[in-house]
């Protein structure tokens, strides 16, 4: 049974940084895309990095510039550096894994319970 955890998550003043982890157990990242999502109460799930098996990365327009999604050499962890937080980055962060690189959440196979990023400012 494959199970992601996040971790990193926390509360930051505005331009602030954090960086979110998300370890896999039972598995490597080797074979599969892996994505970050995020979550703000009431809304859906919007896709915020993604990195793919050929280590190629998107990222959303919102983030660009700001976030920077990496793996570490063994691929059984995956990061997310946030830097210059804001406070609409406020929400929670959900990591996930799947053979092909979607936009949707719920396309993915295997999902993580999320950390919460609280940004004031």
């Amino acid at each position: 049974q494959v199970h992601l955890v996040e971790s990193g998550g926390g509360s930051v003043q505005s331009g602030g940084s954090l960086r979110l982890s998300c370890v896999a157990s039972g598995y490597t990242f080797r074979n599969y895309c892996m994505g970050w999502f995020r979550q703000v109460s009431g809304k859906g799930r919007e896709g915020v990095a993604f990195i793919d098996t050929d280590a190629s990365t998107r990222y959303a327009d919102s983030v660009k510039g700001r976030f920077t999604i990496s793996q570490d050499s063994a691929k059984t962890t995956l990061y997310l550096q946030m830097n210059s937080l804001q406070p609409e980055d406020t929400a929670m962060y959900y990591c996930a894994a799947d053979f092909k690189c979607r936009n949707t959440w719920y396309s993915y196979r295997y999902r993580g319970q999320g950390t919460q990023v609280t940004v004031s400012s």
